[in-house]
């Protein structure tokens, strides 16, 4: 085998093309045997194994700096660069993570998980070594999906006026996570058809020398056009046309399923529990059926949502996916609201920071009548450093105008997207919970004294269950409460939770500092009641087990009930001491 000779990219420089192509095989074969029993990003990185090859036969990484764009494409990066035992050896399939990261190699020159990001930051070094004198060459990677973001144009932009010395290869496969959307894909469409041979471009306006390659999942073709960006002056542009999921047939046929997976030998067809993103997609889609006025839309994440191809055929134009733009996603939403549409613009919480400016200016400002649906804004959602959703109740409980409602169960859910699009008349945020939908109604308050527990969202039936818990070990029977609003603390709230009551525990899904539970804090401070404030620590863990963060963080039923008995005997001690 080749692959088992590579420990770095040095190791290729001394190949010939057959046997560049022979590495390429057998990166494509560890690749869909890892994915068999791990999962992963497995059709975006069987579509590059060819291109990555070339750029390492080409550049010499880490003099010469790759950046790639979102890392879906980093796999066969991570073989080449010393770590193909991750991928070749089961029992080290989890040492490395499914992003690039500086900690792993030096050939990674950054921690990478969001999109259209490469090319700014190529810039950035390419600029900075010129000023420094520094040597090497720099090559941003980004795929055609990736070029829909807003940061994609920002960075081409500043790179054809400031760069001398970079190399932006676009990798075309025609496909984001699911289609392309946007006008952008027409000029990408035209370009594929004439094989790069036309007058002016969308890049060459840009001030980027453009090469076209059509065969990209071939090496040859791929070296020497790789060769002549690198030597040529000026920054340059490799557009090359590869094929997602290229070599694995069921991948070919389906890219959009195939883009993330878990693992294949434990595909079944039985079915599958109630899930959230049942939920949402059910609701949404008898919303839309029943009210022509309600559009739902997306950046890029339909399938990650659950909006399947079917689903998305049958809403029609009640359906918009702007692509990788979540900015836009918003500011259209707003327009869609000021037209008489009733819009809900649904976003993962870790891409909310992408239009984090929309919300507070175009959402907030205008008060505009738009939801914002927060999908996977939960500890038992997405666990990468880069994917985590753990932010969202502090980010939005900062924002004027804008009320964010943190449902329990099913019915709630159902409840507050009704209320926020017939009743209220302003922007209203819904954060979807995490782990399994709880189906049933749960009481909203539970009447008691001295210690009360408030548990928002997710974490309302570990309040519930935390309370049954103190009852049976003290005899207190706790007061508990659904919030339900998580933006902010108003009046009747404190006043209940001050009424007969010595201590408050809070239960929040997301980061303690900045959170829920410090709005209680500072609004109870002043009436004398202890606030014990449970979240999680303001942190960015990597790959971190949820139950394990949850115990870390003291908010179990039998963590709860101890935090909440104690809280009371401090109380005690106090008034005891006075």
């Amino acid at each position: 085998m080749y692959l088992e000779t590579i420990d770095s990219p040095r190791d290729l420089k001394g190949m010939g093309v057959a046997e560049l192509e022979a590495l390429a095989d057998e990166v494509r074969g560890a690749l869909i045997a890892r994915a068999r029993t791990h999962g992963g990003h497995l059709g975006p990185n069987l579509g590059v194994v060819e291109l990555t090859v070339a750029l390492h036969f080409v550049f010499d990484s880490p003099t010469d700096a790759i950046v790639f764009d979102v890392s879906h494409q980093t796999y066969a990066h991570k073989m080449l660069t010393g770590r193909k035992e991750a991928f070749l050896d089961p029992a080290h399939y989890d040492d490395v993570s499914g992003f690039s990261s500086p900690a792993e190699s030096e050939h990674d020159p950054f921690v990478l998980g969001h999109t259209s990001t490469s090319v700014g930051l190529a810039a950035g070094i390419s600029r900075g070594r010129a000023m420094a004198g520094t040597a090497g060459h720099v090559v941003a990677v980004i795929g055609d999906g990736s070029l829909s973001g807003g940061e994609a144009f920002e960075g081409l932009d500043v790179a054809g006026e400031l760069c001398d010395d970079l190399v932006v290869v676009v990798n075309d496969n025609a496909m984001s996570i699911a289609e392309n959307h946007g006008s952008l894909y027409e000029e990408l469409r035209r370009l594929r058809e004439a094989g790069g041979d036309v007058e002016r471009n969308f890049f060459t306006d840009l001030g980027f020398s453009y090469r076209y390659v059509e065969d990209g999942n071939s090496v040859a073709p791929l070296v020497s056009a790789l060769e002549a960006a690198r030597d040529a002056s000026g920054p340059q542009l490799v557009h090359v046309h590869t094929e997602k999921g290229h070599g694995f047939g069921p991948a070919v046929d389906d890219p959009e399923a195939f883009h993330n997976v878990g693992p294949l030998d434990g595909r079944t067809r039985g079915a599958s529990p109630l899930s959230w993103s049942d939920v949402t997609t059910g609701y949404l889609n008898r919303r839309m059926a029943a009210d022509p006025s309600t559009m739902t839309v997306v950046a890029a994440t339909p399938t990650g949502l659950g909006f399947t191809p079917a689903m998305r055929a049958a809403a029609g134009r009640q359906f918009v996916d702007v692509g990788i733009a979540e900015a836009t996603a918003l500011t259209f939403s707003v327009g869609l609201a000021s037209a008489g549409m009733r819009p809900v613009v649904c976003l993962y919480s870790t891409f909310l920071g992408r239009a984090y400016d929309q919300v507070v200016q175009e959402l907030g400002v205008n008060r505009a009548h738009a939801v914002l649906m927060v999908d996977r804004g939960s500890v038992y959602s997405m666990t990468d450093v880069t994917h985590l959703g753990l932010g969202d109740i502090a980010m939005l409980g900062a924002i004027p105008h804008v009320t964010y409602l943190a449902p329990a169960t099913v019915p709630e859910f159902e409840a507050m997207m009704d209320w926020a699009l017939d009743s209220c008349d302003g922007p209203v945020a819904v954060k979807v919970p995490g782990g399994a939908p709880v189906e049933n109604a749960l009481p909203d308050l539970v009447r008691g004294s001295r210690v009360a527990i408030v548990g928002a969202g997710t974490f309302y039936p570990c309040a519930l269950e935390a309370a049954r818990i103190v009852r049976e070990r003290s005899g207190v029977e706790p007061t508990v409460v659904n919030p339900r609003v998580v933006s902010d603390v108003d009046a009747g709230l404190a006043a209940l939770l001050a009424e007969g009551h010595d201590a408050v525990v809070t239960l929040e899904d997301g980061f303690a500092d900045g959170g829920f539970g410090q709005k209680v804090s500072a609004a109870l401070a002043p009436l004398g009641v202890a606030v014990v404030v449970r979240g999680f620590p303001k942190d960015v863990p990597d790959r971190y087990d949820p139950d394990t963060l949850v115990r870390q963080a003291r908010m179990t039923p039998e963590l709860v009930a101890e935090d909440a008995l104690a809280a009371l005997e401090a109380v005690a001690a106090r008034r005891a001491a006075r």
